[in-house]
């Protein structure tokens, strides 16, 4: 897939585990872990933006689109 998740960078950034984000954007830590391996097709936009607040980071820092 041409896009990429950072979620490991910023959560590794916000020293923050996997756990305690989901807990704060209120998603299932298996949700989440789809999210972060890159197997999920789709995100919601309100999904999107709970993790940004919470990574206190921008969409593009935490998907890249990577034509190669």
């Amino acid at each position: 897939m041409a896009i990429t998740v950072k979620l490991d960078d910023l959560l590794h950034d916000n020293r923050m585990t996997l756990t305690e984000l989901a807990e704060r954007v209120d998603i299932t830590l298996a949700n989440l872990s789809i999210l972060k391996t890159g197997k999920a097709k789709a995100m919601r936009f309100t999904t999107l933006e709970a993790i940004c607040r919470e990574l206190q980071c921008q969409p593009g820092d935490l998907l890249v689109f990577d034509q190669d």
